[in-house]
């Protein structure tokens, strides 16, 4: 029998030893006064950092109008939200959901339709190694990591995995497998690695989709809302998905997911097929609507990209001859350094030296602060974390 837990919460996560009380723009303080500087945004969720002066009424204005009503019922906020969405990424219809586990899932659902609408009985969907998708069962099974997979069998059938980057390992698939309907992968892998999809590898999948009638399912969960310096990092191959998962950034903080279609997917649900009691609510509509008007009323999109190049080059100038880092990659404010051995202990060390992060696939820093991050701030960032990592490579390398 299990020990009794110390806490009335479940023992789901390897919590610091503290609590954050508040924040303003990219600092945050915990309850016993210590500032840090948020490297980490709430793993990309934190798009205009904390308390930011445009949203905070905003949201205080729609807390006190309505904040949720249910589907039954057109929500304006919505149709705002879809539209603007549509506007920016050349797709067409939205359908709005809660985070982006629920928009992958729905992701999925979509592919499985529309295999079946073209009298495929057992569609499959080509998926990745180092993909994570979400924790559900079937977004489970779709993320390529056995660690988090464990414990959770069977997991759902229907999914062919193929390493990243590797298009003849799709066209071979495509030769083999005749209930292909649909390839799902994340532009910019998060919690496998800071792995980005080569842009010459995304144009050959839109290729291949199209003439293979299947659909290009990018999930941007992470990567998108301008993180890498364009709306969505698929934007860098110049192609355009037919399924688009959102979330994260989309409410700086409000429970957001979306999904946003392109012609082949959009008319794939019809009523009854799919639904939400909370996603779309007005609060979390408001949330995106006024995240991405401030996001272009501040310039936000090219403060990372100008911001997350002189980062990544500070990080490049400071580990510039230290072997225990592999790669420095990511684009903009998506950042991962790479080392050549585990650095879980990592996350706490910078959070006493008063920076948060994460530490994701074992061996990957993951830096990916609000899009609000200053110049300064990113030097703060360089100038905290490289003794760090230089000190911890020195105390864990072998004599």
């Amino acid at each position: 029998m299990n020990a009794p837990l110390p806490t009335p919460l479940m023992n789901t996560y390897g919590r610091l030893p503290f609590a954050l009380s508040h924040g303003q723009g990219c600092r945050v303080w915990d309850t016993d006064g210590k500032q840090y500087l948020d490297g980490l945004g709430g793993i990309a969720v934190n798009t205009l950092g904390h308390a930011h002066p445009k949203l905070v009424p905003a949201l205080q204005d729609q807390v006190a109008k309505l904040i949720h009503c249910s589907n039954y019922y057109r929500v304006p906020l919505q149709e705002q939200l879809g539209a603007k969405l549509a506007e920016i990424s050349g797709l067409t219809n939205a359908f709005f959901c809660n985070s982006g586990l629920e928009a992958n899932e729905a992701a999925l659902k979509i592919a499985r339709k529309y295999g079946h609408d073209r009298g495929i009985e057992m569609p499959e969907v080509i998926v990745y190694e180092k993909a994570f998708h979400g924790r559900s069962i079937a977004t489970l099974s779709a993320t390529g990591n056995a660690k988090v997979q464990a414990g959770f069998g069977p997991l759902v059938e229907g999914f062919i995995r193929v390493p990243l980057n590797d298009l003849a390992a799709v066209e071979e698939v495509a030769r083999s497998r005749p209930n292909v309907v649909a390839v799902f992968l994340e532009t910019i892998q998060g919690e496998g690695g800071i792995n980005p999809a080569r842009w010459e590898y995304l144009q050959g999948l839109r290729k291949l989709c199209d003439e293979r009638q299947w659909l290009l399912m990018l999930d941007e969960v992470q990567c998108g809302i301008g993180r890498t310096g364009k709306w969505f990092a698929h934007q860098w191959a110049g192609i355009q998905p037919d399924v688009m998962p959102l979330a994260k950034g989309l409410g700086s903080g409000v429970p957001i997911g979306a999904v946003v279609c392109g012609p082949r997917a959009a008319g794939v649900f019809q009523p009854g097929n799919h639904g939400t009691t909370f996603g779309g609510n007005p609060l979390a509509m408001r949330a995106g609507v006024e995240t991405l008007r401030i996001m272009e009323e501040d310039g936000l999109m090219e403060n990372a990209a100008r911001v997350g190049a002189q980062l990544r080059a500070g990080l490049e100038r400071e580990f510039a001859g230290l072997p225990a880092v592999v790669e420095i990659r990511g684009q903009g404010l998506m950042l991962g350094i790479e080392l050549d051995r585990p650095c879980g202990e990592l996350l706490g060390r910078a959070a006493q030296a008063g920076l948060l992060l994460s530490v994701t696939a074992d061996r990957v820093i993951r830096l990916v602060p609000p899009l609000i991050l200053t110049a300064a701030e990113a030097d703060e960032i360089v100038l905290i974390l490289c003794p760090l990592v230089r000190q911890f490579v020195a105390e864990t390398t072998a004599p």
